[in-house]
């Protein structure tokens, strides 16, 4: 079933066409992503779809009856109720419905209603009926699917009386998604849903939307993310849309693929041209041949010409070179600790760079990740270790907040400053290189966007010539093209690199090495961002089988490396025991859940309300159960806690 259609849509400032003839569908259970540069109208199609605003041409068709929920980029929610009670309301017509039941059961347990055997069997109907659709929308698990949902996005019990206006921005963010996934609409159209989530959260997110019922239409610049989730892709360049089936990486190489065959086609038809063009040039005025040139000519004006292959003109394009070459040894950080004043971040963390290795470093927000690659660089003290840097090394840092931008200077005099013998034409080329064209050079760097910014200071650093890069979150700001673009300059460069990054695909394409940074240190994985997760995951697996034997192994005489592992594997082994024992409360809790609705049905019966015996009996009996269902919710939110407090300290 097609739940929405764009049919022709186009929409124009003035003279200027954004986008035209663009025509996108989803269907039932469809994962679909759209993709292309800023600035290109993802999100201005996007708002045109759920009819925010008109189209200037063609028309958006939804099937009739659909529910479409929206998440708009950085969409915060404002409300004055608890974050949990700011949940429950959509559950309202369910707890609504929960109340008239419980008015039905007192109903029906009223001796006047029960001389009445018509009135009486009419409230029983309308009881099991509405029992029946509670029953079948999950009316007694919503609770535990609200706690389910909060907790993938980082909200445990914790937080669940915290009022929503106390919340951050970016807290609010991920609590807008929340509740728009728990509201089940039959197709979700997010617009950057990956904003403000880090790792663990998006990995949830991933599986979530993957078991999602419901349609979805995604803008993401999370290349990971969408290959993930999307099944489809729908390009929007060159001012138009087109479809490929597949993932996000399937699409790049289909698109790669068409590009090349379009060339082909194109080149072959100019050589075609070409070749006739030569033979009427050189015949039409010989008399022996005119009549063949003339024929050669009507051929040349029946020709359909292929238009020039072209991709968006708006592409960063540059290159990371050395201008030195260091020697093999680049880094070495020997049993070192990173914090501030007396709280120690991680510890003790080892690290050896070589030449032209590119190592990620990964781990949860928090753990100093930023810190680390600061401390290396001198600008934080360790707490304790040190940085040594090898023969040769020339470091060029790029720092995600952008510290090392002068607001008060243009575009041009950023750079010129720096390079002032530099004749201003070649700036002006190497600018241009990034999309600063023109009237842009002279732009005040404090009026800048988040990817202007980064894009001025990759500039900085291209123009360095460094033969060491260390780059903290760098695809930060930048759309998907820039990204590929950086991941490229960075893949073809003849020096080392060290970076932070949140960016999964990015990580994957450039890394040689990963590093998972941690309260108890560093652990080294010899590959890129799925290894490390594959590696990890086999670890858990072996530790898990063999615990008792490697407990034994390492009491015997452990080295400090040793220690952090075994205490990672304990933290580890308990987190599991802790996960099972959360997960069968949770199934006694809908064990319960079920005994309340059949003591509450049984209760409500003609021969119990004639009994008094027999339904003093049940009520004991669901009183009981209520007890059970307290204590065991206790447990639930202890075990809970504990679980998150050892995924907190991992």
């Amino acid at each position: 079933m097609i739940l929405l259609q764009a049919q022709n849509v186009a929409r124009r400032f003035g003279a200027e066409t954004l986008f035209e003839h663009v025509h996108l569908e989803v269907q039932s259970n469809a994962r679909v992503a759209l993709v292309g540069r800023n600035g290109i109208g993802k999100s201005t199609l996007l708002k045109i779809i759920i009819d925010q605003n008109p189209p200037d041409e063609g028309q958006v068709i939804t099937s009739k009856g659909v529910s479409v929920g929206y998440l708009s980029q950085d969409t915060g929610l404002d409300s004055q109720h608890t974050i949990f009670a700011e949940m429950l309301t959509v559950f309202a017509d369910l707890r609504q419905m929960e109340q008239q039941m419980h008015q039905l059961e007192a109903q029906l347990g009223d001796r006047e209603l029960l001389a009445d055997e018509e009135a009486y069997q009419q409230a029983l109907k309308r009881y099991e009926q509405l029992q029946h659709t509670f029953t079948e929308r999950n009316g007694y698990g919503y609770e535990a699917e609200i706690r389910n949902v909060l907790h993938g996005f980082g909200f445990d019990a914790d937080y669940y009386e915290h009022r929503v206006s106390d919340l951050s921005g970016g807290q609010k963010s991920r609590l807008a998604l929340a509740k728009l996934l728990l509201e089940k609409h039959d197709l979700l159209i997010l617009d950057e849903p990956t904003n403000h989530l880090d790792i663990d959260t998006l990995t949830w997110l991933e599986g979530y939307l993957q078991g999602y019922a419901g349609a979805l239409l995604i803008v993401s610049h999370d290349q990971y993310f969408l290959d993930k989730v999307a099944t489809e892709v729908y390009d929007l360049s060159q001012h138009t849309t087109r479809h490929y089936n597949g993932n996000y990486t399937r699409y790049r190489e289909q698109k790669a693929a068409n590009l090349e065959q379009e060339w082909k086609a194109y080149e072959k038809q100019q050589a075609e041209i070409a070749k006739l063009q030569d033979f009427v040039d050189k015949n039409i005025v010989r008399a022996s041949t005119t009549k063949r040139a003339q024929s050669r000519r009507k051929q040349l004006e029946k020709i359909v010409r292929i238009e020039r292959p072209q991709n968006d003109n708006k592409t960063v394009r540059f290159s990371f070179t050395a201008d030195k070459q260091s020697g093999n040894e680049v880094l070495t950080v020997a049993h070192a600790a990173v914090g501030y004043g007396d709280t120690t971040l991680a510890d003790p963390i080892d690290l050896q760079v070589k030449r032209h290795e590119a190592i990620a470093i990964t781990g949860p927000n928090g753990v100093g990740k930023s810190t680390l690659l600061k401390s290396i660089l001198g600008q934080i003290p360790f707490l304790k270790g040190a940085a040594q840097f090898g023969t040769g090394v020339d470091v060029g840092y790029y720092d995600q907040e952008q510290e090392n931008l002068h607001n008060n200077k243009s575009v041009l005099g950023e750079i010129w400053d720096e390079h002032p013998t530099m004749p201003e034409v070649n700036i002006r080329r190497i600018l241009g290189s990034f999309l600063f064209t023109g009237s842009d050079v002279e732009k005040s760097v404090s009026s800048l966007s988040g990817g202007e910014r980064a894009q001025l200071m990759l500039v900085k650093l291209a123009m360095n010539h460094n033969n060491f890069l260390i780059l903290d979150e760098p695809t930060n700001h930048l759309d998907i093209d820039s990204k590929e673009v950086l991941e490229e300059a960075l893949r073809n460069y003849d020096g080392t690199i060290l970076f932070v990054s949140h960016d999964r695909y990015f990580m994957n394409n450039l890394a040689t090495l990963t590093v998972e940074l941690s309260r108890a240190g560093t652990a080294t994985y010899l590959g890129n961002y799925d290894y490390y997760l594959d590696k990890k995951d086999e670890k858990e697996a072996i530790a898990a089988e063999n615990a008792p034997a490697a407990v034994a192994a390492t009491s015997a005489a452990p080295s400090t490396d040793q220690q952090h592992y075994q205490l990672n594997k304990e933290q580890q082994k308990q987190a599991r025991k802790l996960q099972r024992e959360v997960t069968a409360l949770e199934e006694k809790l809908d064990e319960l859940d079920l005994q309340d609705q059949q003591l509450q049905l049984a209760m409500t019966q003609p021969d119990t309300l004639q009994d008094p015996a027999k339904l003093n009996e049940l009520q004991q009996q669901l009183e009981a159960v209520h007890q059970q269902q307290e204590t065991v919710e206790n447990q639930w939110e202890q075990q809970s806690l504990a679980l998150e407090e050892i995924h907190t300290e991992s």
